[in-house]
């Protein structure tokens, strides 16, 4: 336990200094798996190959939300229990969550092949792209299931004290994609196919060692007997936790599936050839910017994460309320720095992925729009992310899907036709939505906040640790 007592002892910008910074390194890092495959299908194959990527992205992010959906609620729930001090909880938590990794990997890689084609139409494959997106999804599905398998047990070592060691997990496998892709892509001209083996491998290698870290003796929270019992308690307090973030990757699939069929619509009014596939590659690009920033977020959140649930389940608030303001406040300073980038040297952005100047025209006139608000989409992330550590998974989730689900689908449709009726550009106005959907769910997550303050405060306790209300299973059945 030596490992996680210092959570409720150090400093709280020493601690998160500790535990973000491996946190956002390994966010970071895992952007660059669908970064370096863009650069170099950019560079040395097509804009049509950056398209069919942009097509595979809503898929593997589906599947990544079943990773997410086990992956953070295992480790949440780890944190708060080591602040109860169970580690024998802990590790039954670790073999749980592997069961639950089994079970959605193997139905979602088996379900990708079966349904491949359809599913690739429907989130906007056309005639020129398909190709590339089928000849991707083929070779790196069942990388996919080392991907969740591999962000499940990094998040379980920053939660029982391993935040480094799981960085440099990660570090090692974004290298050797680097590797490989330059290997496959550029020496042997495997074309897209060499992204998707690059991504494949390392992602493998990765597993590998995750898996050998929770086997180690000098672990003191690894894989034992008892912890590979199925327990219904543990699967529903993981699921429960983990719904906020997969339900916002599953609903960011199916919002990017909208946005690629509005993009094909409306790019193909404009004057280009191939307008509407190249409207969806330019989004591609941008996104793949915003999602750098947003992993760069994300990473602080999860460096908080072990802090404030282990504080969360020891009752220290007060360091509750500490961690929660000064990673808002680091967060915020991040996505104010990415929209100034972002709006000043958009072109400088691009050109580091493609050299199509149709393709850099097209997704330069859509930065400002996507990238203008994100202080704002900092803050709804950083409240979605502590709420889900604390155990509060409903907050977690109004907060994290009204952007998605609540705004944009309906005024994905409204807006762009507004604009076109009114002798607009319809490609513009599906920007626009965008932009007004950051500052939408803002709102929503500032009252959100505003409702649950109470928690902040030096006397609450968590209605499970109330003696009249006593939820779950007592430690001795754990």
């Amino acid at each position: 336990m030596d490992k996680t007592k210092e959570l409720e002892t150090k400093s709280i910008g020493h601690l998160l200094w500790q535990y973000a910074l491996p946190a956002v390194i390994t966010q970071v890092v895992a952007s660059i798996y669908n970064i370096v495959d863009r650069v170099f299908l950019g560079q040395y194959v097509s804009a049509l190959a950056i398209a069919g990527l942009a097509i595979t992205l809503p898929v593997m992010n589906i599947i990544h939300a079943f990773g997410s959906l086990v992956g953070v609620g295992a480790s949440s729930r780890m944190s708060i229990v080591l602040g109860r001090k169970d580690v024998r909880w802990a590790e039954n938590i670790l073999g749980n969550s592997m069961l639950l990794t089994f079970f959605f990997g193997v139905l979602f890689v088996c379900g990708g092949y079966v349904f491949m084609d359809n599913i690739l139409n429907l989130f906007g494959a056309s005639v020129e792209t398909i190709g590339y997106a089928r000849e991707y999804m083929q070779i790196v599905l069942p990388g996919m299931f080392f991907t969740t398998m591999t962000f499940n047990l990094t998040g379980l070592m920053r939660a029982s004290g391993y935040p480094a060691k799981s960085m440099w997990i990660m570090a090692g496998g974004a290298i050797l994609n680097i590797f490989l892709d330059a290997l496959f892509i550029v020496v042997l001209g495997w074309g897209i196919a060499g992204a998707a083996w690059a991504t494949t491998i390392s992602m493998f290698v990765m597993s590998i060692v995750a898996i050998v870290h929770f086997v180690s003796p000098q672990s003191f929270i690894r894989f034992r007997r008892h912890s590979w019992k199925p327990k219904l308690y543990i699967f529903r307090n993981v699921l429960l936790i983990g719904l906020s973030p997969f339900l916002m990757n599953f609903a960011a699939s199916f919002v990017v599936a909208l946005l690629n069929k509005q993009l094909l619509k409306y790019g193909n009014m404009l004057d280009v050839n191939n307008g509407g596939d190249l409207a969806v590659g330019a989004y591609g690009l941008v996104n793949t910017y915003c999602s750098f920033l947003v992993m760069f977020i994300l990473g602080m959140c999860q460096g908080m994460q072990p802090i404030a649930g282990y504080n969360y389940g020891a009752r220290k608030n007060h360091r509750l309320r500490e961690v929660f303001v000064l990673t808002m406040k680091w967060t915020i300073a991040v996505g104010t720095l990415g929209a100034v980038l972002a709006l000043t040297i958009p072109h400088i952005i691009l050109r580091a992925f493609t050299l199509d100047e149709v393709l850099i025209d097209i997704a330069a006139s859509s930065m400002i729009y996507l990238n203008v608000m994100m202080p704002l989409i900092a803050f709804t992330i950083t409240n979605s992310q502590f709420f889900q550590s604390i155990d509060k998974p409903w907050i977690a989730i109004v907060t994290s899907l009204s952007r998605q689900v609540l705004f944009l689908i309906p005024l994905m449709f409204l807006i762009p036709m507004l604009f076109v009726r009114l002798g607009g550009n319809g490609l513009t106005g599906v920007w626009v939505t965008c932009t007004i959907c950051d500052v939408l769910g803002t709102v929503l997550a500032a009252l959100l906040l505003i409702s649950q303050r109470k928690v902040f405060r030096a006397d609450y306790i968590p209605p499970e640790r109330r003696p009249h209300k006593e939820a779950g299973p007592k430690p001795e059945e754990m």
